[in-house]
């Protein structure tokens, strides 16, 4: 009955209740947008390093990600791809030669990352063909063909069929010069590595070097919940090799994932108790309008503890109507945008540095709405305590005469 009484006491004063409850809801479908496009922009810079080169899983040989040295190759790197391809979470392998270089243009000269690659593998390992904004692709080219990214066309003052020549250093330590001519020019979300990075063939490239080198093997997973599963075996498998997910090869990446939730958690929180005050106020107005039929209650016989737990059951139902109405202005705003996404094109420049794409898609996973709708209960319970209070100390004689 208490729970009865306390729904129907909600809409004694339409206004004022809707009022409140527009509040409610308005504020939370703020929050849950917002909270959409900071967990968008996460998502958004740890898929794009994942698709750009990261790949969920790399192998190299120990020491190489920090000391970059030529020689430190992959031992066995053709056992290690077969052994990795046949794994069945696997769905694609790639095998690089990295070396660190200059490239040089008739104008201009800039440090580079050089990358010999299968195009084939690559290009089912990462989504570096589909970046391709100018020219084509290094499986459609000729011999001695690179792509590079944009930002180092513009360095180099070069566009496609320019020539570069390349100089690094082979495994003896003497320099060794190649001339390739640009193939295409490729924009990821980075602009720091479309400054950096180029490709060329692992066929034009090792001829130079005057021997096949391996130095990093990514691995493409159909799922990233597969990633602790394939990395103990591969670890297991080769353990003389470092073989690291992507959480520990970008360790800012995994800082942001695992950060998200909880500055979206602190967000809402924030939204919450600001309501807060609102949602009391608005519940010891109502009371105190209603101090006459509180004393007729409590003098009729309903126990103190009743009227307490009736007034809290009030601001509860009006918390949740108001809590529900948001989450689902929320969860369909998110929806629609996620279909066609927000354009932040005019951004574009800045975002890049970040490795932030101009389409942003915003999301909030699943299990922030229980998380919510108890985070709202709560509210709701802390905003009643004080009210309720008021209303079991009064006494019944008195609050009878009260108008």
């Amino acid at each position: 009955m208490i729970f009865r009484i306390s729904w129907k006491n909600v809409w004694r004063s339409k206004k004022r209740s809707g009022i409140v409850i527009a509040a409610i809801a308005l504020g939370l479908w703020g929050g849950l947008f917002a909270a959409g496009v900071m967990d968008g922009m996460g998502e958004t810079m740890v898929n794009s390093a994942i698709e750009r080169e990261l790949t969920h899983i790399q192998i190299h040989a120990p020491g190489f990600r920090d000391e970059k040295e030529i020689g430190m190759v992959i031992p066995g790197a053709d056992t290690v791809l077969a052994f990795v391809s046949g794994l069945p979470s696997v769905y694609a392998v790639t095998g690089r030669c990295i070396i660190d270089g200059m490239a040089s243009s008739p104008s201009s000269s800039q440090g580079v990352m050089i990358k010999g690659i299968v195009p084939s593998a690559e290009e089912s390992a990462t989504a570096i063909r589909k970046e391709i904004v100018e020219g084509s692709y290094l499986d459609s080219a000729g011999s001695n063909a690179i792509i590079i990214g944009k930002k180092l066309a513009e360095k180099l003052d070069v566009r496609v069929r320019s020539k570069i020549v390349l100089t690094f250093q082979n495994p003896d330590g003497s320099l060794v010069y190649g001339a390739f001519r640009v193939a295409g020019i490729f924009q990821t979300a980075s602009s720091q590595y479309d400054g950096l990075t180029l490709y060329v063939t692992q066929h034009d490239l090792f001829p130079l070097l005057g021997s096949s080198m391996i130095h990093e093997i990514g691995i493409r997973l159909a799922s990233a919940a597969s990633v602790p599963d394939v990395l103990d075996k591969v670890q297991k498998r080769f353990p003389s090799l470092e073989v690291l997910s992507w959480r520990e090869l970008a360790p800012e990446l995994k800082i942001t994932a695992d950060s998200t939730s909880v500055f979206m958690n602190i967000f809402l929180g924030i939204i919450l108790t600001a309501l807060l005050f609102g949602i009391t106020n608005t519940m010891l107005m109502s009371v105190l309008d209603r101090v006459r039929e509180f004393g007729m209650l409590m003098a009729v016989g309903m126990k103190r503890r009743q009227v307490f737990l009736m007034v809290m059951m009030e601001t509860v139902f009006l918390s949740l109507t108001g809590g529900i109405t948001g989450m689902l202005l929320g969860a369909g705003t998110i929806a629609s945008l996620q279909r066609s996404g927000i354009d932040l094109s005019a951004f574009s420049a800045g975002l890049a540095y970040y490795g932030i794409g101009s389409i942003l898609v915003p999301t909030v996973p699943t299990s922030t709405y229980p998380v919510l709708t108890v985070m709202i209960i709560a509210t709701a319970v802390l905003a009643a305590i004080y009210p309720a209070l008021k209303v079991i100390q009064l006494r019944p004689a008195t609050a009878i005469r009260t108008y």
